[in-house]
């Protein structure tokens, strides 16, 4: 049997004796058996074990936004490697490349004289952010803001903060309590005047944070109602409740602009990033901090305090190398403004998609960012299943949503292609 043969009636031992890595994300007894090898990229495609040429239409899981195997960033991190792996970040040290990835982040950010704390991922970046906006009020003297609101439907990461503040009810779920971290609630993922009226009931006094993704991604890729982050950011500052924005798959180009924020005229106070600062090249995150947040963090002053963050492998040396890398191959060729001409093929195609077929329900997208909502009788991993003897990868995401987020580099045709490969798949669904 090979590794993408169909599950029939495992068997207890054929479960119990199967791969040693434990699968992601994974209802196990249904993968086991099912599962494709991934041996290498090229590009916009992946090739399987098996011999299968596959096109990527979710970049991985949103991050590789210049293609698979770029040899500028294979080279970036062996010449590093070669000079120095990495070096800690930690109270006098710091390494060359760590610190000029954080003055060209400050530059891009979308605020002034931001300040950077780089980290390993968005599941660090978002535990990082929460942390912080409760230390910032504790230090304010403002003991009662310890809240952190979050969104129906959001996805955080999988941190105990992440996993305390998701949206999606089935990652909170176990644990034997409603939040590991208990000072959290939900909100509406797209009423504003229901979000204004969660803040009266809890008391502006104490919440501490809303956290936001601009385009929620796991969540079915939902982009937000017109007006909605904008009275979100009113709501913040009306009420002194700081604005994190969770741009980990947004960042560094996803909707057409470095960021999402820019996109939608959103200032926050924190800025969460990871996944498209690499292109998934190396593992890196971070929190872009704006002055209000850090500067009394560094007062020239006994009493300063100090903000107790940084891992292992915060800044390290090799990420930050190829992440610098990555970024001037955004730049030299264009990408993001790429990803503006993509945006108006997807959204055509789409709209193509959900008039000529009655097992669609609603389409979504913004920027290289698509969702296509199945009808009932449909199911979105089935279709995915489908897609995958189609030669193209997408995902099942909450609400029975089919996940669009291919590379950067693709083509138009190839575009065209995907988004028609998916209607073929739902035409065959329903014939049968």
């Amino acid at each position: 049997m090979t590794m993408t043969d169909p599950v029939q009636a495992p068997t207890k031992a054929r479960l119990l004796d199967g791969p040693a890595l434990w699968p992601a994300q994974a209802h196990v007894p249904t993968v086991i058996g099912r599962q494709l090898i991934i041996e290498r990229g090229e590009g916009s495609y992946v090739f399987t074990s098996d011999g299968r040429r596959l096109f990527d239409g979710t970049a991985g899981l949103w991050h590789a936004n210049i293609g698979h195997s770029h040899p500028e960033l294979a080279r970036a991190a062996y010449e590093q490697m070669m000079r120095l792996e990495t070096h800690h970040i930690f109270a006098r040290f710091t390494n060359d490349k760590a610190h000029a990835l954080g003055e060209r982040l400050a530059g891009l950010a979308p605020f002034e004289r931001a300040k950077v704390i780089l980290n390993s991922g968005g599941s660090d970046a978002i535990d990082v952010a929460c942390k912080l906006a409760r230390r910032h009020w504790q230090r304010e003297g403002r003991s009662s803001k310890k809240v952190i609101l979050s969104r129906e439907f959001a996805y955080h990461g999988l941190h105990a903060y992440g996993t305390s503040i998701a949206g999606l009810e089935f990652n909170r779920e176990g644990y034997g309590t409603d939040s590991l971290v208990p000072e959290t609630a939900r909100v509406s993922f797209n009423d504003a005047g229901q979000v204004a009226r969660v803040v009266d009931e809890i008391g502006a006094e104490n919440i501490a944070a809303i956290v936001t993704e601009p385009i929620q991604g796991t969540g079915g890729v939902n982009p937000p109602v017109p007006g909605y982050l904008e009275a979100i950011q009113r709501i913040c500052r009306e009420n002194d409740i700081l604005l994190i924005l969770d741009e980990v798959i947004t960042g560094f180009g996803r909707t057409g602009k470095m960021f999402a924020a820019e996109r939608y005229g959103i200032q926050p106070d924190l800025l969460t990033f990871a996944k498209g600062i690499t292109s998934g090249y190396a593992p890196l995150g971070g929190v872009l901090v704006s002055p209000r947040i850090w500067e009394p963090f560094y007062v020239d002053s006994p009493a300063t305090p100090i903000f107790r963050h940084g891992a292992t492998y915060a800044g390290h040396a090799t990420a930050s190398a190829v992440a610098l890398a990555h970024l001037e191959i955004l730049e030299r060729d264009q990408l993001i403004p790429r990803v503006g001409d993509l945006e108006r093929v997807l959204h055509r195609e789409l709209a193509g998609l959900d008039a000529g077929h009655s097992g669609v329900i609603e389409v979504r997208s913004a920027g290289l960012l698509g969702g296509v909502t199945l009808a009932d009788h449909l199911s979105a991993e089935a279709i995915a299943d489908d897609l995958i003897e189609l030669g193209f990868i997408s995902r099942p995401l909450r609400g029975n949503t089919l996940q669009i987020s291919p590379p950067f580099i693709i083509s138009d045709d190839e575009l065209v292609s995907y988004v028609q490969a998916i209607g073929h798949a739902i035409n065959e669904r329903e014939r049968r």
